[in-house]
């Protein structure tokens, strides 16, 4: 993992189309701006976990359709 430190207004440059601004510090949290293309998902990571979750039990889910369909089929 890379750290870095960064003060009020200043940012990390990723690649060429990715920027993440310091915004605002208050108290222990601050704020962040990104700047990146409308085809870069940008998500909390809690987010991001819950929706690769639910990805998983959807397709766990179909699975175990397509097996019972293939049972009664047989």
């Amino acid at each position: 993992m890379l750290v870095l430190t960064r003060k009020l207004n200043e940012s990390i440059q990723i690649g060429d189309e990715i920027e993440i601004k310091v915004l605002a510090i208050e108290g222990d949290q601050i704020k962040l701006g990104i700047a990146a293309p409308k085809s870069v998902e940008i998500y909390r990571k809690e987010i991001y976990l819950d929706i690769q979750n639910q990805n998983n039990e959807a397709a766990n889910l179909s699975v175990d359709l397509l097996k019972l369909l293939h049972q009664k089929n047989d």
